[in-house]
């Protein structure tokens, strides 16, 4: 059985101590491959070291909404100046955020329209984080759209309406451990959501699934996720890895 982690930061200082044992831990439960989102210009170096440890772990290039701030535009311009220099499988994390701060609002949506724009330029995908902004990143994306634009909704947390519009515009849902919470309702807003729009993620060292949950998160963990899935779908969790892998190996070019 194999699993891909379709977001999971490894190189942050968490992962400082036990790189290389989260790995083999993470090989063991099947995940082949990790994709890891960028945060800002200052990550970088550290997300490419981790790639150079372990070739596991894929870079995505962008800033993440959190990490706007006064000099979005000079942080964009270092982004942009990168992402032809090294192999990027997406353009992330990019999108908008108004549970941290609203501070830097008006930024957030421009910097996340320039990046829409990056993927389409570059033809990658987008790895878009929407905290408390889901329909705000939906009316940005759908504005943007093309032929050209996919990519995935990180950590879903909308209704299911939201997800069928998202599904609409080519772009997958991608599930945490969010789902395994207790009265999260997630299970309902996939209610009639085909498995074929699904990638899974752990967002480690966050988010992590029942029963680890308050606890440093990571990709071994995937499997609780991917066994959640089918416990919802009423399918062998095989099958949801199956499903999920190659959804995320055809979104990502892998």
């Amino acid at each position: 059985m194999t699993l891909i982690d379709t977001h999971a930061h490894l190189f942050l200082e968490e992962f400082n101590a036990d790189l290389e044992s989260a790995s083999a831990r993470a090989a063991q439960e099947g995940v082949e491959k990790i994709l890891m989102p960028n945060l800002d210009s200052s990550s970088i170096e550290a997300m490419l070291a981790t790639e150079q440890k372990n070739a596991s772990c894929l870079p995505m290039i962008g800033i993440h909404p959190c990490y706007v701030k006064e000099n979005f535009e000079e942080e964009l311009s270092l982004i942009e100046s990168r992402i032809s220099t090294h192999k990027f499988y997406a353009v992330g994390e990019a999108g908008l955020d108004l549970y941290w701060d609203k501070t830097f609002w008006k930024e957030q949506q421009e910097a996340f329209r320039f990046q829409v724009q990056l993927a389409k330029k570059h033809k990658l995908p987008l790895s878009i984080h929407c905290r408390e902004a889901v329909e705000e990143a939906i009316e940005i994306v759908s504005n943007e759209h093309d032929s050209d634009l996919k990519g995935v909704f990180h950590c879903f947390s909308g209704n299911g309406e939201q997800a069928r519009r998202i599904i609409e515009m080519n772009f997958c849902l991608g599930i945490g451990g969010v789902l395994t919470f207790k009265n999260s309702g997630l299970d309902k807003a996939l209610a009639g959501v085909s498995l074929d729009a699904l990638v899974l993620e752990t967002d480690a060292p966050y988010l992590a699934p029942a029963p680890h949950r308050g606890k440093r998160n990571e990709p071994a963990y995937l499997i609780l996720i991917a066994q959640r899935l089918a416990d919802i779908y009423k399918i062998p969790v095989s099958e949801v890895a199956d499903i999920t892998t190659q959804n995320a190996k055809r979104l990502f070019a892998l």
